[in-house]
């Protein structure tokens, strides 16, 4: 039995119960010793953590703040009111409280390392990366510390610090799967998909139930070509997580690449069920139902995508596909010159617009904008070939031969500019040179190439 007048003893009591996760037990007996003693900060210290441990954080707040009106050089107090912050989201008020912690104890760790994180938070990878840094250099067995500052560093692209920052996290603490995945990522990033798929595959094996692990290694299978792969990992994502929108979207465009069409279109309605402003997954419906000749119905999708998204260049590009198929040229060439406006290096815009630009019979307008998609794409190929019929048209057959050479020079598997280069060589009366061009459009259509 405690004496019920001993403050300290359900202080002490409140400890133990904290240590045990009894957060209730723990908060009656510090409110206890409080009421016998109400002028010691521990008392509200512990309390406030334990709030803490609830998620009650205003109550928290309420008990570090009164602890610092009692005791103004608690560090601790001060720490931990800006953790109370932080949890609530209010970055800046944590920031402040970190920092006072930190003039006070200018060689805690935690200091440093708590406001990097909301630095973070903030998006300012800069002061993170100084306090994580600061961090190391007093607890440098921490792998917390390089791990966050490793996060830093892919948020600014600096892959190359990121990679040695994960990887001396793994070092200390090899079990730590979150930093197995996030070396991934930084792999990744890098285009060095083998590395990543190895990382994503051991965060795997560390935490089986990861669905971003999962999520992520069958996004590097995608990018190396392996659809199949990918389609399992992006399937086992979602058994794990069955709300995950982004598992079904990149399962969507995996099926797309395989040329499954209605899959794709499943994945990317079920991607908007559960998030209605996902405007990728609408553009990229809107590509598989384009796929399938379902022109007007990939016209709502990209229009939708555009709502979403004012600034979505290849939404209006694809949209401009869509209704150049339908033969509205003129309304693909206002989408056309739209995402050129957004996008101005983008080369596949202007190269569609010329394309619809032909189809109106705008050949001068339409020879501009193959010039300017190949001054983006030098081996742009088709710009080249679709260039050279428009010079073609116009009868300038040299100018037009010029072009051909180019996209087969680009392509030397394109037929249709063989083709078109012996045309151009016909009308230039040179038949020896186009009846070879014929045979080897010829010999490309029978898939002999020779």
């Amino acid at each position: 039995m405690l004496a019920p007048n001993d403050a300290a003893a359900y202080n002490n009591r409140g400890i133990a119960y904290g240590k045990k996760g009894q957060y209730d037990l723990a908060i009656e007996d510090f409110t206890r010793a409080i009421s016998l003693d109400p002028n010691e900060p521990a008392a509200y210290n512990n309390r406030g953590i334990a709030y803490g441990k609830k998620g009650q954080y205003d109550l928290a707040i309420e008990d570090f703040t009164r602890v610092i009106s009692l005791d103004p050089n608690r560090a601790d107090a001060y720490y931990n009111r800006g953790y109370a912050y932080y949890e609530k989201g209010q970055y800046d008020l944590a920031i402040e409280d970190f920092t006072r912690a930190i003039s006070l104890d200018p060689n805690d760790a935690a200091g440093y390392y708590s406001r990097g994180i909301a630095y973070s938070e903030k998006g300012q990878y800069d002061q993170a990366i100084e306090d994580y840094t600061r961090a190391i250099s007093l607890d440098p067995n921490d792998a917390a510390g390089y791990y966050n500052r490793g996060n830093a560093y892919s948020k600014k692209g600096h892959y190359d610090q990121a990679i040695e920052d994960f990887t001396r996290a793994i070092s200390l603490d090899p079990s730590l799967a979150a930093a197995y995945n996030n070396r991934g990522l930084a792999y990744h990033e890098k285009g060095q998909y083998d590395l990543a798929i190895e990382d994503y595959t051991r965060a795997i094996s560390l935490d089986p139930n990861d669905a971003a692990a999962y999520n992520n290694r069958g996004l590097a299978y995608h990018d190396k070509g392996q659809y199949d792969l990918a389609i399992e990992d992006f399937t086992r994502a979602i058994s794990l997580d069955p709300n995950n929108a982004a598992a079904y979207y990149n399962r969507g465009i995996a099926y797309s690449e395989k040329g499954h069409y209605d899959l794709a279109i499943e994945d990317y309605t079920r991607a908007i069920s559960l998030k209605s402003d996902y405007a990728a997954a609408y553009n990229n419906r809107g590509l598989a139902y384009h796929e399938k000749g379902h022109y007007d119905l990939a016209i709502e999708d990209y229009t939708r995508a555009i709502s979403l998204k004012s600034d979505y260049a290849a939404a209006y590009n694809n949209r401009g596909l869509a209704y150049h198929e339908k033969g509205q040229y003129d309304l693909a060439i206002e989408d056309f010159t739209r995402a050129i406006s957004l996008d101005p290096n983008e080369p596949a815009a202007y190269h569609n617009r010329g394309s619809a630009y032909h189809e109106k019979g705008h050949c001068d307008l339409a020879i501009e904008d193959y010039t300017r998609a190949i001054s983006l794409k030098s081996d742009y190929a088709a710009a080249y070939n679709n260039r050279g019929l428009e010079y073609h048209e116009k009868g300038q057959y040299d100018l037009a031969i010029e072009d051909f050479t180019r996209a087969i020079s680009s392509d030397p598997s394109d037929a249709a500019a063989y083709y078109n280069r012996g045309r151009a060589y016909r009308a230039r009366g040179e038949e020896s040179k186009a009846q070879r061009d014929f045979e080897r459009h010829e010999a490309l259509k029978r898939g002999t190439g020779k």
